[in-house]
This record gives C-alpha cells, sequence and structure tokens, in this order.
C-alpha cells in the first residue's frame, strides 16, 4: 500500500518525504488555505520536492466550476504547470466527459469526493486514474465505510479498471489498516494521523524497560 500526505505545507511534505519516504501528496482547497500562500505558487513549491520522481501530487481544479469546458481547461492548465500533478475533479457528472478528454492529452484525473460504489465504479469507466471514497465524513455521520472499500476494490478488480483506489479522509490508524485489509492501494492522511498511527504506548513503555535494563547490563 502507499502513503500519501494529505496536505498543503510544504514543510510538512519535506519531513514526510525524508522520513517515509511518502508516496505521493494530496491537497485540496483546504489545505490550501491551511498554507496561507496562494494556490498557484504553494503547488509549484511541492512540485519541486517531488521533482525528477513518480511521486504524484493532487491537484484540485475550481470548486465552483460545474461543466465539462471548464474541468477540461482548468485541467490542462493545471497539468500543465508539472508532470507529477494529478487533476482532481469533484464526483459530479460532467466529470465523466471530461476525464476521457483530459486522458486524451496524457492528463491523469482523481476524482474526488466519492461516497458510494456506484460513483466510483462510474469515474472508472470514464478512465479515472485515482478514485477517492472520503471515509471520515462517513464514519462522523454513523455510515459503514469498509464493505465500501472492499466493493469499490472487487469492482475495480471484476472488471479490470486500471484505477488505482485512493481512500481519503482518513482519521486514525484504524482506517488505514482497514482500508489496508480491503486492498486500497492508496490512502491520504495528515501529518498528525500518520505520527499517531506510528505511535504506540506499549513501544514507548517497552522501549523504557529496554533502555533500563540495558543501563544496568554489562555492555563493553
Amino acid at each position: 500500500m502507499k502513503f500519501f500526505l494529505d496536505s498543503a505545507i510544504v514543510d510538512e511534505i519535506a519531513y514526510a518525504l525524508d522520513l517515509w519516504d511518502i508516496d505521493g501528496v494530496t491537497t485540496n482547497p483546504r489545505h490550501i488555505l491551511a498554507s496561507g500562500k496562494p494556490m498557484l505558487q504553494v503547488i509549484r513549491e511541492i512540485g519541486k520536492l517531488v521533482e525528477g520522481t513518480t511521486k504524484t501530487v493532487s491537484v484540485e481544479v475550481n470548486p465552483h466550476y460545474r461543466t465539462v469546458d471548464e474541468f477540461v481547461c482548468e485541467g490542462r492548465k493545471l497539468a500543465s504547470l508539472h508532470p507529477n500533478f494529478v487533476i482532481k475533479l469533484h464526483c459530479i457528472e460532467p466529470a465523466f466527459k471530461a476525464i476521457p478528454i483530459l486522458a486524451k492529452d496524457g492528463i491523469r484525473v482523481n476524482v474526488t469526493l466519492i461516497f458510494n460504489a456506484v460513483q466510483a465504479l462510474a469515474a472508472m469507466r470514464a478512465g479515472a486514474y485515482y478514485v477517492s471514497p472520503f471515509i471520515g465524513w462517513k464514519e462522523a455521520n454513523a455510515e459503514e465505510t469498509r464493505d465500501l472499500i472492499a466493493d469499490i476494490v472487487q469492482i475495480r478488480d471484476n472488471y479490470g479498471f486500471k484505477t488505482e483506489v485512493l481512500v481519503a479522509a482518513v482519521r486514525n490508524g484504524r482506517q488505514i489498516a482497514d482500508a489496508a485489509v480491503a486492498g486500497a492501494d492508496i490512502v491520504t492522511a495528515a501529518l498528525s494521523v500518520y505520527k499517531d498511527a506510528f505511535d504506540h504506548p506499549y513501544t514507548r513503555d517497552g522501549l523504557a524497560k529496554f533502555q533500563e535494563f540495558w543501563d544496568q547490563g554489562q555492555y563493553a
């Protein structure tokens, strides 16, 4: 499974690339706002961090756009800025027509804001490079998500779609594990989610005990 960082804060991304060799980056308007920088500036800075690699950076079109022409025009503009950019289109009907048009130009699309398997199927049929089911939002509203991920993966495999399943809005380590068990290709989460998931109180307690034993022993 690939780990993507859900962020537009350049220092966070550099940290994750250095310590964890993170596999890619996802951004959205909320992350761009949190970066405190203009969108074009910050995505160019992120692009420099992955220069010369195959790591992708998902950048989102204006969320007010609702037509095929708007999706295609903005997608081409953003894709021209860096070869690693994948264009995020929100999961509405015009996206299904825009995806193959962009694909003919060699532009990859990440269909975002997916909340059911039929949305994912429609995006995969159109040729999406990634589909991004959002699980944190669904679980916050008491909706089941494990079967959703498994269903999307099964549908993809049943019909041989080349789309990768990118599980988004991940809020904790349990959700990361659930996505991996369900066969998702990628999870994307905030820096804090990964750091919490990589940590465990028993690991800390065990390390403290080993340090105590080490200090009492003879290792010279």
